[in-house]
C-alpha cells in the first residue's frame, strides 16, 4: 500500500495515479528530483516511486522551496487541463455536450508500468486516448487487464527467445478498481455458454480519457475462467473466442452498469466486434427488429481494420460460435440464419464466421490506416460487397499518426521550445510551424542527436552488464547486447515484431557484402535489432535465433546487436538515438506502422519499402525508399531486389553521407535529411491530424441522436 504523504506534496499520488504524467515533461521531471535512483530502478514508474521512497525523502521535499516550487506549478498545469471542458476544435463540438466516443481494443499501451500491450496495435490504441485527453475530447475507452500481460523475452545462449510471464503487482501499476453501486467487485455479467461470469473492471485515468480495463479474476467464477483475462493474445481459438465474447458483449454491459451511454462506438480491430452484437440485442429487447436494429447500430459505429493479410484476421467454425451464441439465437428476433450470414467472408464462406467481415457489416464508416492500405484492403473484402465496383467500396482510410508529446526526446522538446515557440506542442499540426525546424544551428542539432546516442548506447550496456550479473550469461551473450558499439559509428535502428513478413534476415542476403559494409575501417556501421516473437510462432522463432546468433560471432565484430525484451522504454532510447530507422516488410503487408513516425519526429531519417505510411511521408528528401512500388513476381525475386537496393543505398548515399563531416565533425548533410524528416512528419503523421480527421470523417457521421452545438 502506499506510504501517508506529507500534507504540502500530498497530491503526488493522484498525480502519479494519473498517466498525464507520462507525456508532460515538467511532471517527469518532478518525480525525477524526488529521488534520482529509485526513479531509474523503478523504469520511471512513480506510483512504485512513492511506494519506495524513503519518509526522510518525503519530509525533506516538503519542505523544499525549490522542489514545492516546481510541485505548484505542475499542479497547476494538471489542474488546469482536468477542469477545462469538453472544448474541442469546430466542427467536432458539433458531437454534442452529451456526446461520448467509446473506443474498444483488445491491448492498449500507456506506458511501461502497465505491460497490457504487444506492440503497434496497442501502442496506436494508447496514443489514440492521449490525443483525445489533449483535444478535451469526450472518449471512454474499453480494454483487458491482463495481470501477465504480453511476456518479458530472454534469449538462451543458443539464441532461442524465452518467455516470462510476471504477474502484475496491482499496488504498483497506476490503477483503480471500479466498484458496483453496491460497492462490489463485480459490475456486470456475461453469458459464456451455460455459465454466467462476473465481470470486474479497472479504471486508468489518461488525462481527461477514462480507460476501463475488463477482468474474470473473480470469486464465485469458475477457476478455468478466473485466469481467461490473464494473458494477451492467446493461441488457443476458443479461449480467444472467449475473450473477444469479455471484450465486445461484457465490455457494453459494463459501461451500462457505469451509467455510461456513448453517442459513437469506435471499434479498433475485428477483436472487439461483438460489441456491436450487443448493441443490436438491445436494440431489438426495446422492440426492433433485427434489420432496425443493425441499421442503427452501423449507423453509430466506426471500425477500423489493421491487417492487410487474411490469415491474420479472427476466424471461428460455425460450430464453436453455436456452442457459445445459442442463447443469443434464442432471443426474438434474431435467426440463425441472419447472424451467420454476417460474419461470412464471402457466399462461398459458410463453415466459418469472420470477426472483420461481421464489422465490416455492422458499421457504416470503415476505414484502413493507410492510402494504400485502403487498396489493399477494398482487394480483401470486395466478396462482401461482389456488386459494388471495388473503388466505391465503404472502405476509406485514416492514416496512422502518433501521439507526439509521448515520443518526443525531453532533450528535443526543449530544443523545439526555443526555436519554434513555447507553445509548438499546441500547435504541432501546423505544417508552417515546422519550416523553423531548418533554422536550428546544425552544430546545436548534431550535439543533442550524439547525446542521445549515448544515452542509448549506455543502456544497452547496462542491460548486458545486469544480465551478466545477475542471469550468469556468457561473454558472447555480453556481446551481442551491445558491449562493443561504439557513439561515433553510424548506427541503424531495425525494432519490430518479428515475423517473416518484415524479413529480419534481409539485411544479411548478401552476407559478404553486408561485411564490407559494416566492417569498413573507415566508414563503419552498427545495427541494432530487437522485438519478440510470438510464443507459438515457431518459424519467427528461428528467424529471432538466426539474427541473435550473428550478433554473438566474430564475422561483424561486435557490430550487429540484439536489444532484448523489447518495450515501450526501450523504443524510446531505440527511436530517438540511432542515426536512421530501417524497416523492410514485404511490399503491401504492413497497413501502415508507426515507429518510422517516431524516429522521425526525433530526426532519426527513415529508410523503408515504399509501404504503409511511408508511400504518403516520402518525399525523396526526408529519407531513403527501397527499390520501386512494384512487387517483383515471387518472394525470393522481392528479397532479390530490395536487398540490392538496400545495399546500393547504404553503400552510396547513407554512409557517404553520415561520414561526410566539416572540420568540427559535423555532418552537414545528414542533419539536412533529419530536419526534413522532422519537417514533413511532425504536423502530417501526428495523432492529433488522425483524431481530428476520425472526427470530421467518421465520428460526425455517426451521430445518432440529434446534433447539438
Amino acid at each position: 500500500m502506499p506510504q501517508k504523504l506529507p500534507g504540502s506534496i500530498s497530491r503526488l499520488e493522484e498525480l502519479a495515479n494519473n498517466l498525464w504524467w507520462s507525456w508532460h515533461e515538467d511532471a517527469r521531471r518532478l518525480f525525477r528530483s524526488l529521488d534520482y535512483p529509485l526513479w531509474r530502478l523503478s523504469v520511471h514508474n512513480p506510483v512504485k516511486l512513492l511506494r519506495d521512497v524513503s519518509k526522510e525523502t518525503l519530509l525533506s521535499a516538503a519542505s523544499d522551496p525549490a522542489f514545492l516550487a516546481q510541485y505548484d506549478a505542475v499542479l497547476k498545469a494538471f489542474d488546469a487541463e482536468m477542469s477545462a471542458p469538453h472544448s474541442f476544435p469546430a466542427p467536432a463540438n458539433q458531437i454534442g455536450k452529451e456526446g461520448v466516443i467509446a473506443y474498444f481494443s483488445m491491448e492498449f499501451a500507456f506506458h511501461s508500468s502497465l505491460p497490457i500491450y504487444a506492440g503497434g496495435l496497442g501502442i496506436l490504441a494508447g496514443d489514440i486516448c492521449k490525443e483525445a485527453s489533449d483535444m478535451a475530447l469526450p472518449m471512454v475507452a474499453v480494454g483487458f487487464m491482463y495481470p501477465q500481460g504480453y511476456f518479458h523475452q530472454h534469449i538462451s545462449a543458443e539464441g532461442w527467445q524465452e518467455e516470462i510471464y510476471r504477474q502484475l503487482d496491482f499496488d504498483e501499476a497506476p490503477i483503480t478498481r471500479v466498484l458496483s453501486p453496491e460497492g462490489n467487485h463485480a459490475i456486470a455479467e456475461v453469458q459464456m455458454g451455460d455459465v454466467t461470469l462476473s465481470l470486474g473492471a479497472w479504471q486508468v485515468r489518461i488525462g481527461h480519457t477514462n480507460v476501463y480495463l475488463l477482468d474474470t479474476n473473480l470469486d464465485g467464477n469458475p477457476e478455468q475462467y478466473r485466469q481467461l483475462s490473464a494473458r494477451l493474445y492467446v493461441a488457443d481459438r476458443e479461449q480467444r473466442l472467449k475473450q473477444e465474447i469479455i471484450l465486445g458483449i461484457g465490455g457494453v454491459r459494463v459501461l451500462r452498469a457505469l451509467n455510461i451511454n456513448p453517442t459513437i462506438w469506435h471499434a479498433n480491430e475485428g477483436h472487439t466486434a461483438f460489441m456491436m452484437l450487443e448493441r443490436i440485442r438491445e436494440k431489438i429487447a426495446k422492440g426492433a427488429s433485427f434489420a432496425e436494429a443493425l441499421g442503427m447500430v452501423k449507423q453509430t459505429t466506426v471500425f477500423t481494420t489493421h491487417t492487410p493479410v487474411m490469415a491474420g484476421h479472427d476466424v471461428f467454425s460455425v460450430q464453436t460460435m453455436e456452442k457459445y451464441f445459442s442463447e443469443y439465437m434464442k432471443s426474438p428476433g434474431i435467426s440463425q440464419e441472419a447472424f451467420f450470414k454476417l460474419g461470412r467472408q464471402d457466399t462461398s464462406s459458410t463453415q466459418s464466421f469472420n470477426m472483420t467481415a461481421f464489422a465490416l457489416r455492422a458499421a457504416n464508416h470503415s476505414c484502413a490506416v493507410s492510402e494504400p492500405h485502403q487498396t489493399v484492403t477494398r482487394k480483401m473484402w470486395r466478396g462482401i460487397w461482389p456488386d459494388v465496383p471495388e473503388d466505391e467500396l465503404p472502405i476509406s482510410h485514416v492514416t496512422n499518426g502518433i501521439h507526439v508529446s509521448s515520443w518526443i526526446a525531453p532533450e528535443l522538446y526543449h530544443l523545439y521550445q526555443k526555436y519554434l515557440g513555447d507553445d509548438w506542442i499546441t500547435k504541432h499540426d501546423d505544417n508552417a510551424l515546422w519550416e523553423r525546424v531548418l533554422a536550428i544551428p546544425n552544430s546545436e542539432f548534431w550535439a543533442i542527436h550524439q547525446s542521445l546516442k549515448r544515452k542509448l548506447i549506455s543502456a544497452m550496456r547496462e542491460t548486458g552488464r545486469t544480465r551478466w550479473v545477475d542471469d550468469n550469461i556468457g561473454l558472447r551473450q555480453v556481446l551481442a547486447s551491445g558491449a562493443l558499439l561504439q557513439t561515433e559509428c553510424l548506427t541503424i535502428g531495425f525494432a519490430r515484431r518479428f515475423t517473416e513478413y518484415k524479413r529480419p534476415m534481409l539485411l544479411f542476403h548478401d552476407i559478404e557484402r553486408l561485411k564490407r559494409i559494416i566492417n569498413s575501417p573507415w566508414q563503419p556501421v552498427q545495427i541494432i535489432f530487437a522485438g519478440k516473437s510470438h510464443p507459438n510462432d515457431f518459424a519467427s522463432k528461428q528467424l529471432l535465433q538466426q539474427v541473435y546468433n550473428i550478433a554473438m560471432g566474430r564475422d561483424f565484430q561486435g557490430r550487429i546487436a540484439f536489444a532484448e525484451d523489447y518495450d515501450m522504454h526501450i523504443a524510446r532510447y531505440l527511436i530517438q538515438g540511432v542515426d536512421v530507422w530501417l524497416n523492410n516488410p514485404r511490399l503491401l503487408q504492413e497497413a501502415s506502422g508507426t515507429s518510422g513516425m517516431k524516429a522521425s519526429i526525433n530526426g532519426v531519417p527513415h529508410l523503408s519499402i515504399p509501404d504503409g505510411w511511408w508511400r504518403e511521408g516520402y518525399n525523396g528528401a526526408n529519407g531513403w525508399s527501397i527499390s520501386s512500388d512494384f512487387g517483383p513476381p515471387s518472394p525470393g525475386a522481392e528479397d532479390e531486389t530490395d536487398s540490392k537496393s538496400l545495399y546500393r543505398i547504404l553503400e552510396d548515399e547513407v554512409v557517404p553521407l553520415f561520414y561526410k563531416r566539416d572540420r568540427n565533425g559535423v555532418p552537414h548533410g545528414w542533419i539536412r535529411v533529419a530536419k526534413e524528416a522532422i519537417r514533413s512528419t511532425a504536423p502530417f503523421f501526428s495523432a492529433r491530424r488522425m483524431l481530428k480527421e476520425y472526427v470530421n470523417k467518421m465520428y460526425l457521421a455517426s451521430t445518432e441522436r440529434p446534433v447539438r452545438v
